[in-house]
């Protein structure tokens, strides 16, 4: 087997064993909560975390509509990609187009698609655990910002290493790792990151999918500065969830677009 061909297949065994190690950083000292009780009522969050020395308090007590938008994410989250569905196939085939536009896909399975960095002629078998969302996640990116996704798409920026990774299946394990993060599925929220981010969802129901954007770039920028190569990229996904969770954590952030790495979308 060729060597080329031997480390793209230990990158993508090593992408989808990724375990992260590391849990927010935004944990409080001890049990990350403020007073007693813990947690009050239902849909409420509360959280302490430690900003320059100080302990503060986020609370967030949900409206219907937001509760329901919170909702709605963590449905997204746990739909499987379909292949029988029309509407799945009909976002597939739009990633194509929004991604070569103008050049005919001949078929939903097609060696085509390993341009775009799958793992081989059917795409639908890459999304295993991220399922449906993160096609939406490479949908979204494509359509908002098409210029940094080309980019990104055809490695335009930096010194590359010699063996790089995979542009697709990257984009499935960016959405993994932020689910993760956030942790939405969690009974009672434990980080300060997510407190943040479920108050960034309640005033955009975007917000995952810009965040998401946000991390593909901050992937690739650390990418290019460590000089990675297949085998680090585990190394590199772990960074980028560190830098997100410091970003997210600002004083002066208070919705995706006011994260500094938001700047590197264009």
């Amino acid at each position: 087997m060729p060597f080329n061909k031997v480390l793209k297949e230990l990158l993508i065994v090593s992408m989808w064993d990724l375990v992260v190690k590391t849990e927010s950083n935004a944990l409080c000292a001890e049990d990350a909560t403020c007073g007693s009780p813990k947690w009050i009522g239902k849909g409420l969050t509360c959280v302490c975390f430690k900003r320059k020395g100080v302990y503060e308090r986020i609370c967030i007590n949900l409206t219907p509509s937001q509760e329901q938008r919170l909702q709605r994410l963590k449905h997204r989250m746990k739909v499987y990609y379909d292949a029988s569905r029309l509407d799945h196939q009909g976002a597939l085939k739009a990633l194509w187009y929004a991604t070569y536009p103008g050049q005919e896909l001949r078929s939903l399975i097609t060696d085509q698609w390993k341009e775009m960095g799958w793992q081989g002629r059917d795409p639908s078998t890459d999304f295993r655990g991220a399922g449906y969302i993160s096609l939406e996640n490479l949908l979204f990116f494509a359509k908002t910002f098409s210029t940094s996704f080309q980019s990104l798409l055809h490695k335009q920026g930096g010194k590359r290493a010699t063996w790089e990774y995979p542009f697709a299946v990257a984009g499935v394990n960016i959405t993994f790792m932020i689910m993760k993060m956030l942790n939405l599925d969690a009974s009672k929220p434990r980080t300060f990151v997510r407190a943040v981010f479920i108050q960034m969802l309640s005033e955009n129901e975007w917000a995952f999918d810009l965040l998401y954007c946000v991390a593909f770039v901050v992937m690739d920028k650390q990418w290019l500065e460590k000089n990675a190569t297949y085998m680090e990229f585990n190394d590199v996904l772990n960074s980028t969830r560190i830098q997100l969770e410091r970003e997210l954590l600002m004083d002066d952030v208070l919705r995706i677009e006011d994260m500094p790495s938001y700047a590197l979308l264009y």
